[in-house]
Order: structure tokens, then sequence, then C-alpha cells
């Protein structure tokens, strides 16, 4: 299975060849796994990397109901579904975004900034829906106490696990995705600052038993992130289009209000009621003060950078935009030439000569010398 036609070969395992195969080398060793669990020898090595592992019955009124805890052998699940999100961010690449670039003529900057929006607007959109779906079945948004009640957290719904090893994988991805997409040195600091806060939050949240605050913070972000990167494909199409931005710029502050209410309410006040009150590693229980400081030491510290980023790229927009408008203002109007008057001559010409009224030429003779 090929994802792009090529006319050039490369040296077989060399720097190029990995870069423009990198998505068919994962797609073999998804296959592999695959083709696994049609052998019984294979077979339980192969569900190991394919579905979430710890699984737990846990007595319920209506019965047994299955559920998950984390544990080393997640980081194996993880790694098969990095392939998995390498493989669909090449077909996305290859049969989505390259077709439109090709149409809209960009700069260079102007397609790698396209091709990152793109990808991240794939994403944003199916993990918003994914992660409302998430939060409705679960109850979250209807019982907030949720949020908080019963921790730890330590056993998980197969869709909740699921998700956040999905969450890892992705970001987890988007590391090597930097060398197979060639992106240019000058962008590679700033998508390295997002992703590893993407990362730290995630695991986070997924290893200290604050799954389904995290669910809620993650659908808050994700809908803004969604907005921003749909509003510069928009730009990316039509320059003249900005409105998108207008409508970010609001959703974007009150996104850092609603995520650091949310975040001081379940950890700082919610956790502080609960009668488990202890640092327990084993057990998954890390509500103590100083743990509930950090956690919102770091959640606090997160939305303020992200707020003065955006504070800053806000004004520094608005500078060059009114800077624009004042050289409009500016630039003086073309000066009108002054209507020369030409003065005609008496008479009529003739053969580039003017002609007296009475036929002689009105130059002057010379009087020959004797």
């Amino acid at each position: 299975m090929a994802f792009r036609r090529r006319t050039k070969s490369y040296p077989l395992f060399s720097q190029e060849f990995v870069i423009h195969n990198h998505a068919d080398i994962g797609f073999c060793l998804v296959l592999c796994v695959l083709i696994g669990l049609m052998f019984e020898v294979t077979a339980k090595t192969a569900f190991l990397f394919i579905l979430p592992q710890y699984n737990v019955s846990v007595p319920t009124a209506d019965g047994e109901t299955v559920h998950y805890h984390y544990g080393p052998k997640d980081l194996v699940t993880v790694l098969f579904y990095i392939f998995i999100t390498i493989i669909l961010h090449a077909v996305v690449q290859e049969y989505i975004l390259d077709k439109i670039s090709k149409r809209l003529h960009l700069s260079k900057v102007k397609h790698s900034k396209f091709n990152e929006s793109g990808q991240l607007v794939v994403f944003h959109l199916s993990s918003v829906i994914w992660c409302f779906y998430v939060v409705v079945t679960e109850g979250y948004l209807t019982n907030p106490r949720s949020l908080w009640e019963d921790y730890p957290h330590v056993y998980l719904p197969f869709q909740v696990k699921f998700f956040y090893l999905c969450q890892l994988a992705y970001w987890l991805h988007a590391l090597p995705e930097l060398y197979f997409q060639k992106v240019r040195k000058e962008e590679i600091p700033r998508q390295l600052q997002y992703i590893c806060l993407y990362l730290v939050h995630i695991a986070g949240a997924y290893l200290f038993n604050l799954s389904r605050l995290g669910l809620v913070l993650l659908l808050l972000q994700y809908s803004t992130e969604f907005l921003f990167h749909t509003a510069r494909l928009c730009y990316f199409a039509d320059e003249n289009n900005e409105k998108l931005f207008n409508a970010w710029a609001a959703a974007f502050a009150v996104t850092r209000l609603f995520i650091l209410t949310l975040a001081v309410l379940a950890i700082g006040f919610g956790l502080a009621r609960v009668e488990n009150q202890a640092f327990d590693p084993e057990k998954g229980n890390f509500n103590t003060l100083l743990c509930r400081l950090c956690m919102l030491l770091l959640l606090c510290a997160a939305q303020a950078w992200l707020m003065w980023r955006f504070i800053h790229s806000q004004l520094r927009h608005w500078r060059e935009h009114w800077s624009e408008q004042s050289a409009k203002r500016r630039v003086p109007a073309a000066p009108r030439l002054a209507a020369r008057l030409i003065k005609r001559e008496s008479g009529y010409h003739e053969n580039g000569v003017v002609k007296a009224e009475n036929g002689t030429s009105t130059r002057t003779k010379k009087l020959k010398s004797p």
C-alpha cells in the first residue's frame, strides 16, 4: 500500500527513504500485528498491542462492569496507536491537504502553517465529538460533583481509558512528524511548546487519576483550538476573511476563565473536602495539600502563559493594523502638473515652419555681407 506516487527512488533505509516512506513502514508494522491475531501462538501478544490492559470487574447495583486502570503495559498499546496515527496523518496529508494547497498556490511559510492547521482541524474536530460523547454518556456534565467525588478515580470505563491512550498516541506521534514533515527550524520550538504542554497535562490527568476533570478541560481547550485553526484555514483561502479570528479571540479569553474556574473549583475546593486525603501512590491517591497546590500552580501557570502570548500577539496585530492605516493616510496625493501655457505664434505652420499671414517666414533673414 503506497500513499504517494513517486518517480524518484532512494537507497534502502536511507534518510530520504524513511522520510518519504514512513507511512508505508508504519502500515507494514500494523499489518504484522493484525496478522498475529490469526495465530493462537501470537494472538495473546497481538492483543497486548491492540486492546487496553488491566481490566477489573467492579461490582455495581446492576451487576458487574468491566473497568480499567493504568500500568506499564499501556506503553505498548500507545506505541501501536502511534503507528495508526502516523498512517492516518499521511492519508489526510496526501488525499486532502495536498490537493487543496495546490489550488491555493501558497508560499513555503504559509504552506507549512496550512498543513499544520489542516491536520489539527481534523484532530480537534474528531476529539471534540469523541470527548463530548464520553462526557455526556458518563454524566460528567449533568453532575459536576462527580469530577471530584469518590476520588481517586482509579477504575476507568473502557471509552475513557481508550480516549486517553489515543490522545497520548497522537501527541507523541507529533514529535517524529516534525522530522518526517521537514518542518522549518523556526517553527520547531513553537510546535514543541504546545506538544509538550498537551503531553504533560494529559499524562498528568491520566496518572494522577483526574481523568474526569481532564476530559472536561480538554473539551473546552479543543473547542477553542478547532475554532482557531479553522479561522487560519479560511484566512489562507481568502486573506480578507478575518471574522473567525475575532470569534476565536472572544472564545479564547472565555475558555481561559472557564478552565481556571473549573480547576480551582474541582482541585482547590472539591478535593479539599473529600474525606480520603492521603498520599498513597499504590492506591492512586494523591489528595494532599502539596499535590493540590502543585496541580493548581501548573494549571494556572500554563493558562497565564497562554493568555500572555495571546495578548502579546493581539497587540502586535493591532500595531501592524494601525501602522498600515496611518501609512495609507500619510501618502500624499499625486501632484497635479501645472498646465503649461503654450504660446502660439501668429500665422500658420507649413513644413514645420511658422509662416506669416502674408506667406513669408517669420524667421529673421541674415544679411549677406558684400
